[in-house]
């Protein structure tokens, strides 16, 4: 469905010193350095699957959705989705996706939501029939009813990100892009977010391509994850495959009767100690967990035991330093 290959792109920035007579200089004679975007960017994308594109700020992730979605033509390297060729036939490619940028809107800022949504179906020509079906389903799944009488300016950021998840699918595309969809959300909206997405790639079969510094976010919907960094694609695989590459460490939280003083355990590093509550941290390549319970066991009186793995968001910032991003 999806296919990049050989992707590049690279950016034009202006660079000028501070003050008023290098400012001067630069109306004359101005001075450029050349950003890499995407170096050799490849990859695979199969129907129905929900990717997680991840990757530092300036990693390339925005660069590369937008030559995705036809915004921007790369300087080299080949894309096909759907079998079209994104810049190159954009107006009947765009019928077939929805684009959600966190931070750009393709809402009408002055004018209702219901507006906004009457405009896009006469922009994509959508049948009366199923437009009014489009408009009830995702009003009810994003709770939507009574926003839709309501100006875009009007509405909270929370809010607008659910009318502008709603916008992007009023057509019923196959593939949809999402930049930072959660950018702002509550928790409440994030988990209404969340199964929503999940429930039209389940229901639908719709394909997903997630854009997100929230970790929460891939943990809970991605199948698969691609990291970009400095313009190149890095890691490609599972969640599982990352963590257990790089999410070796788990963390022991440990409840006893009280004792009077902090304890070694092999095999483990103690992270913090109260009387009545330790937290240890190991590393399952050099010690086992049951080894290092069992050891707990012996030296303290145990009321209760949990054992957590190690967050994403901390392999994730592994992964940045082991290719130094």
């Amino acid at each position: 469905m999806i296919s990049v290959e050989g992707l590049h792109k690279s950016f034009k920035v202006a660079k000028r010193s501070a003050g008023l007579r290098q400012a001067a200089k630069a109306l004359f004679s101005r001075e450029y350095t050349t950003v890499q975007a995407l170096n050799d960017i490849s990859f695979r994308i199969e129907p129905g699957e929900i990717a997680g594109y991840i990757g530092p700020n300036g990693a390339g992730k925005s660069t590369t959705i937008k030559i995705m979605s036809g915004i921007l033509v790369p300087d080299q390297g080949t894309c096909s989705i759907l079998g079209y060729t994104p810049w190159k036939e954009r107006a009947s490619y765009v019928r077939h996706i929805g684009v959600v940028f966190g931070q750009r809107s393709q809402l009408w800022w002055d004018v209702p939501v219901i507006d906004s949504f009457e405009l896009l179906r006469d922009i994509y020509k959508i049948p009366k029939a199923e437009y009014d079906a489009n408009v009830e389903l995702l009003t009810e799944t994003l709770d939507l009813q009574a926003l839709l009488g309501t100006p875009v300016r009007q509405l909270s950021l929370g809010q607008r990100m659910r009318c502008e998840i709603a916008a992007s699918l009023l057509h019923g595309p196959s593939i949809l892009f999402l930049d930072e969809p959660t950018i702002g959300l509550d928790a409440v909206s994030k988990i209404a977010v969340r199964q929503f997405i999940r429930t039209i790639n389940k229901e639908k079969g719709v394909t997903i391509i997630l854009t997100t510094h929230d970790m929460s976010d891939i943990e809970a919907l991605a199948d698969r994850i691609l990291l970009i960094g400095n313009g190149s694609l890095l890691f490609d695989g599972k969640l599982p495959q990352l963590r257990s590459q790089f999410g070796t460490r788990k963390t022991i939280t440990a409840d006893y009767a009280e004792t009077a003083a902090p304890f070694d355990i092999e095999g483990a590093s103690l992270l913090s100690w109260s009387p009545e509550r330790a937290v240890l941290s190991v590393d399952t390549e050099q010690a086992n967990i049951s080894d290092v319970i069992s050891e707990l066991s012996g030296r303290v009186e145990l009321k209760d035991v949990s054992v957590e793995a190690q967050p994403i968001e901390e392999i994730i910032v592994q992964l940045y330093k082991e290719y130094r991003i």
